[in-house]
Parts: C-alpha cells; structure tokens; sequence
C-alpha cells in the first residue's frame, strides 16, 4: 500500500502562551513523543502547527493536537502518560503502517464505536474512567454480564478495572460483598519457604488487589470491611465446596489455574453474583503451560451468549511505552521460535 505524505497546517485557537507551552511540554518533549508513535514531523511557530508526514497520521496528529489543546483549556497539566493514552486512543481505527506501534483486535472499531459515551466508575475516592475503546467496551461487559472474562497482557488494567466495578457494585448495595480470587502457584519462587499457612504464604501475592482498594476505599475502609468479611481476599484453593451468592468475585491470575480448578470456580458462583476472571495467556507458570485453565475456558465457553470474552492486545498497555514494546517483542520471538524450534 502507498503511504501519501502531505503537509498539514493546523492553527489553535484561542493563542495563549501558558497553554501552548504546556502542550508541548519541557523542551518540546510532548511534540517529540506524537512524531515518535505517529513517524511524522511537527514544527510550530506560535499556535499554528505544521504537520509532515503520511496523510492519515497527520490526520490524526491534527485531531490529537486539538483534543490535547482543548485538555489545557480546564487548567490540566499534561504528562507524558496523558500523551502516552491520548495517542492510543487517537491511533485506534488506523492501519498499523501508518504509526510506530501494532494494532490489536480494536483496531477495525467503527466511527460510531468512538463516539461511544465515556463509562464512569464511582467510587468513594474518585471517579475512575476506562481509558481507551477496549477498557470502555470491558467495564460495560463486565456491568451487564454475570461472568466475564478479561485477557491479555500485564499493563491493560484488567484486574484494577474489575476491582473499581466491585467497590462500585458494593457501595451501590448491589452485591453483599466482594472476594479476590488468586491461584498459589509460584513465578518461580516457592511458596513453601515462606512463613505462615497458605492464606498468609499468598498474600504477598495478592498485593495489587490490596493496593487498588486501598486506592478506592482508603486504607482504614478497606481494615474495617475486610475484619466483617465484606472483603475477602483468598487463595483459588479456598473456594472449594462454597457457594457464592450476592457476591462480586474476581479470579486475578487465572492463567495459573488448571482446567479442573477453573471448572470449580465458576461453578461456585451463586444467585445476584458477578464474576470476573483476569490473566495473560502468556504468563503461564503452571508446569505444563498447555493445561491451562484459562486457556481451556476460551475454548468450551466461546459460544454461551451470557459470558462476554475482552481480548486486549499490546496497544492497550497503559503503562509506559516500552512495555507495549515489549509485548510485541516477546510476542514476536515466541512466534518465530513455535516456526523454527530450537534444537
């Protein structure tokens, strides 16, 4: 396919120092990260800007520039994490010739997908808004559907997500109480060696799920609800012979379950319950990575209309860049390796 350079000269109104300053950031540190991702050029005199480079990526880098701008105008200071999300979600629709990263699943979204209006989780510190299409079509999956599944790698806010709609789910007295879910199975260190039983060798594990509330309820909330059981923080192996009613449950990690184990866990789910099951297919540390439960369930449940399947990719990755590098990277290897196994 050829790719059409064009120029493009954009002017943004009203003029304001202060705020184009904060658009381009130290040193003009933003501009150089949009020219990075989108492989175009952008020099500015004032508040007009010229954008060389593939038509459709100026295109976009036009847009992306106005949106930005229009940020500076309700008095917010713009880092390189707000550029970081903005250009994902500016680059959604186009082809991955066109920008600097590989595009996923949520790259064929239609104009309408985009004007989709934000979700909003409410909880008692803050609101939280799903960034990018993908996390948005996630949270409303996981608000309208009893069991569902988040998939892909580290960074894509699967689990933090899932955690926000349970407090939010449990401040709206919608579910009774919330438990996280966790499998014991080592990445490579061994859990025998340290101190304590099972519930309390798991528990360093279980540590994001902790900072995350911590983040939404506040530290003392979160002391005082888990004392009364409103939360529960537990290992898979715990779960065994319950039944879950009014509950909101997440299963974080659950590569690391085997197909009987991932059985079991669903099966525990009760009336007025939601479940939510989180892991990277690519992370596995079971001994024999093929037995996965996880990777099983997407096989036996891809057809049952009432459980919603969110596949996130590389480009979802809100962390920093390089960790979407990364992805690709491995992604890559592991790819060429299952071709040419090593001898």
């Amino acid at each position: 396919m050829n790719i059409q350079t064009a120029t493009q000269t954009i002017t943004l109104e009203p003029s304001d120092t202060r705020r184009l300053a904060t658009l381009c950031g130290q040193f003009d540190e933003h501009l150089r990260h949009i020219e990075q991702r989108l492989k175009i050029e952008i020099r500015n005199r004032g508040n007009t800007f010229a954008l060389i480079g593939d038509h459709a990526a100026a295109d976009v880098a036009g847009q992306l520039l106005h949106h930005l701008y229009q940020e500076t105008g309700r008095s917010r200071e713009l880092t390189p994490d707000h550029i970081h999300l903005a250009i994902q979600q500016s680059t959604a629709g186009m082809p991955m010739e066109h920008y600097a990263t590989t595009t996923t699943a949520d790259s064929n979204v239609t104009e309408t997908e985009n004007a989709i209006t934000q979700t909003v989780i409410r909880t008692k510190k803050g609101n939280i808004k799903p960034r990018g299409l993908s996390q948005q079509r996630y949270v409303r999956a996981v608000q309208t559907h009893d069991i569902n599944f988040g998939v892909g790698p580290a960074g894509t806010g699967k689990t933090y997500l899932a955690v926000a709609c349970a407090v939010e789910a449990l401040l709206r007295d919608e579910v009774e109480r919330i438990l996280l879910v966790r499998p014991a199975v080592e990445a490579g260190e061994k859990l025998g060696f340290l101190p304590g039983d099972l519930s309390q060798k798991v528990d360093p594990y279980l540590r994001p799920l902790y900072d995350a509330l911590y983040e939404m309820l506040g530290v003392e909330t979160v002391a005082k609800l888990i004392d009364r059981s409103v939360i529960e923080v537990a290992p898979l192996a715990y779960m065994r012979g319950r039944t879950l009613n009014n509950s909101f449950i997440i299963l974080d990690e659950s590569q690391n379950t085997t197909r009987e184990q991932m059985k079991m866990f669903l099966t525990r789910i009760g009336f007025s319950s939601t479940a939510v099951i989180t892991g990277d297919t690519s992370q596995i540390d079971l001994p024999r990575p093929s037995h996965s439960g996880l990777l099983h369930v997407c096989k036996v449940l891809k057809d049952v209309e009432d459980i919603s399947f969110t596949f996130f990719g590389s480009k979802d990755v809100v962390r920093h860049p390089l960790v979407q590098q990364i992805v690709d990277a491995y992604d890559a290897f592991e790819q060429d390796e299952a071709k040419d196994p090593p001898q």
